[in-house]
């Protein structure tokens, strides 16, 4: 896009092994006050919702060059984990540690938000969905449940019992994945939303942080905290295509190797390839069609806690915010705290050239 954040087209060809530019990355104006938990795009406008621990999920407005201004705030009585948009770009939902999902009507100017679920435990993911032509609200929790919400009533219209505590959950299309301690994934067909399709152990060894769906909902991208991601198609018969690799590791040294959560994992828009975010504080952009890193990135100066693009994709917002990956020492009033938003340009996230074989 000519002119994004004041740059200009690029036909860059560079290999994966050249770090990628940051140096056009501008900061959100006014971000939260504590940790960011959460950030999630509009997918119809140019708004960003950022869910924190200082218990506010703040929408803010990007402009073309990077600029932004706050346009709402929505309070809660605990730190805030998860938000998310309407598909019509209208409403937003969050939930966290008050045990409550909270709503506001952005299209009909509503200044608070209204609760719209409730859990015995902390919500850890709130996820807009659409059940048979009707929109609703799927929340995960440490109770060992998921509930739907239609939002007009007090009661869920369904709760399904999980094996363990919720820690990560995504929608895409009729396509429901929830991951839980234990590392057990739940995959669900919305067309029946309160029975589970399929359950699977994680293809990785060590707890679930991340799920996030493919574009096409055709699978799931699943990260965790050794420092590993895995592909996973839903239907058996495209399981050859399944695979797990290796990511935000140190070089080892004296045969150690250091290895990092991996916090965030974003699907582009338009391409299909992906990002991951981890707690090594760089992202990297990858073609799992090709098995391919596209790009990676210098450290950022902290770790990533959450990341997301636009619904068009050419601004990639990532959290720099303390994830308490190595306890309260590290957690110093100096720790960086803010979104930054980068430009998407040239061949960042464009998927290799398909090469057929003879």
């Amino acid at each position: 896009m000519s002119g994004l954040f004041g740059s200009t087209t690029t036909t860059s060809t560079a290999t994966s092994t050249q770090l990628g530019d940051l140096s056009k990355d501008v900061a959100l104006n006014s971000p939260p006050e504590d940790s960011i938990s959460d950030i999630s795009f509009s997918g119809q406008s140019s708004h960003l919702a950022v869910a924190s621990w200082d218990k506010a999920v703040r929408i803010y407005e990007i402009n073309a060059q990077g600029g932004s201004e706050g346009k709402a705030k929505m309070d809660f009585e605990g730190p805030v984990l998860s938000c998310d948009w309407s598909k019509d770009g209208s409403k937003v939902v969050g939930a966290g540690a008050d045990k409550a999902a909270r709503m506001i009507d952005l299209g009909a100017n509503q200044t608070t938000g209204a609760q719209i679920a409730v859990h015995d435990q902390p919500i850890r993911c709130v996820r807009f969905c659409e059940i048979m032509g009707n929109q609703m609200v799927v929340t995960g929790s440490w109770d060992k449940t998921i509930k739907y919400w239609d939002m007009r009533q007090p009661t869920p219209a369904a709760t399904v019992q999980m094996q363990e505590r919720v820690y990560t959950m995504d929608v895409k299309d009729n396509l429901l994945v929830v991951g839980t301690a234990d590392r057990y994934i739940n995959i669900f067909n919305l067309q029946t939303p309160d029975k589970i399709f399929k359950t699977i152990q994680s293809p990785l060894k060590w707890q679930t942080r991340v799920i996030s769906c493919f574009t096409d909902a055709k699978g799931f991208a699943v990260g965790s905290i050794e420092g590993r991601c895995a592909i996973q198609y839903v239907d058996d018969s495209q399981s050859s295509l399944n695979f797990s690799f290796k990511c935000h590791r140190d070089p080892p040294q004296n045969n150690m190797t250091n290895v990092y959560s991996v916090n965030a994992i974003s699907f582009h828009p338009e391409h299909g390839t992906f990002s991951t975010a981890g707690s090594d504080g760089t992202f990297h952009f990858w073609d799992g069609v090709a098995k391919h890193r596209l790009k990676g990135y210098p450290t950022v100066g902290g770790t990533i806690s959450a990341s997301a693009f636009n619904s068009t994709g050419n601004i990639f917002a990532y959290a720099v915010s303390y994830d308490w990956s190595k306890g309260y020492v590290t957690n110093t009033p100096q720790y960086p705290n803010k979104v930054m938003l980068h430009p998407v340009t040239g061949d960042e996230c464009k998927p290799r050239p398909s090469v057929k074989k003879r």
